[in-house]
């Protein structure tokens, strides 16, 4: 996702030890039980739900599970995957799609040969894929893994010097991201669904190299997962608002006090993942537990199992 934020400072074992790293990050699964989820249980209690999910995979492989959690942007994926950090029991390698962006240099490269949307970061196509299943390949193997990490207020990769490490031998690995697991599209899609779509790619040009993509390389990505998690936002409609929350935090102030040309920006922004999520909520995606979530974001009693 080309997010230009200004610049600003920002921020197999036995007898597992504590040492997780927080470095945000399948061939799909047998379809698994819902989770079980009072109602109106509080925002917090997502990690936690998280955490009894990761135990369960665990606790029923053979071998470290590649673990892969799909969420609409502004839901607190990151957040509630960061406090797996605290688990007392496993190690627990976690990365985030977000941090294995190509670089912005390489995204320009797209934008100047295929479509100028293809600059923003975070649609199908905008991913160094091989650099994830090498670094996937690494955490398997059981070694200490650099972890890539991308830096979003400079739009572009850290230095690897800045890549933090996840522990060796972790007990599982698990990726989150907003598209984790989508399908590509079961029929052809021409009409435009916003007004991003409808102005800046008339012809379906980006939709289609978004869709060629999700054919390939993400397809082959997904194929790698033991099982998918994904927590479900109850519509499309509360994203954008997510968004700006989102937005806030990360520039240190509050929603009411962003200017309106950053607000705009945020409401332009969403739209690149407008339709893709929306397939996500209809369940075009691989089979996986469900968590559904209210529009603050407190838990709601689990879905079925979906694929």
């Amino acid at each position: 996702m080309a997010e230009h934020h200004p610049r600003a400072s920002a921020a197999h074992g036995s007898s597992p030890p504590r040492n997780i790293v927080d470095t945000h990050i399948a061939a799909p699964g047998p379809k698994e039980a819902p989770i079980t989820t009072p109602p109106d249980t509080p925002p917090a209690r997502l990690p936690a739900r998280l955490a009894a999910w990761v135990e369960a995979q665990v606790a029923a492989a053979a071998r470290p599970p590649l673990l892969m959690v799909s969420g609409a942007q502004g839901l607190g994926k990151s957040t509630a995957i960061a406090a797996l950090a605290a688990h007392p029991q496993l190690r627990i390698a976690t990365l985030s799609l977000d941090d294995v962006y190509l670089t912005q240099a390489a995204r320009q490269r797209l934008a100047a040969s295929i479509h100028p949307l293809c600059a923003t970061r975070g649609p199908p196509g905008t991913h160094d894929l091989a650099l994830l299943a090498d670094t996937l390949d690494a955490l398997a193997s059981g070694h200490e893994t650099a972890i890539p990490r991308f830096d979003k207020r400079l739009d572009d990769r850290a230095p690897k010097a800045e890549w933090p490490r996840a522990p060796a031998a972790p007990h599982a690995i698990v990726i989150e991201g907003w598209l984790m697991g989508v399908r590509p599209a079961p029929a052809p899609e021409p009409a435009p669904i916003n007004a991003l779509e409808a102005e800046e790619d008339p012809d379906g040009q980006w939709r289609g190299w978004q869709e060629a993509a999700l054919q390939s390389g993400y397809a082959q990505l997904w194929d790698r997962a033991d099982a998918f998690l994904h927590l479900d936002a109850p519509g499309f409609e509360v994203v954008p608002r997510w968004r700006l929350e989102q937005e806030a935090t990360l520039l240190g102030t509050t929603p009411a006090r962003l200017p309106p040309a950053r607000r705009a920006w945020v409401a332009r922004f969403v739209q690149h993942y407008e339709r893709l999520t929306r397939r996500m909520l209809a369940g075009h995606r691989r089979p996986g537990a469900v968590i559904r979530l209210g529009p603050n974001r407190q838990l709601l009693a689990d879905g079925p199992a979906q694929g």
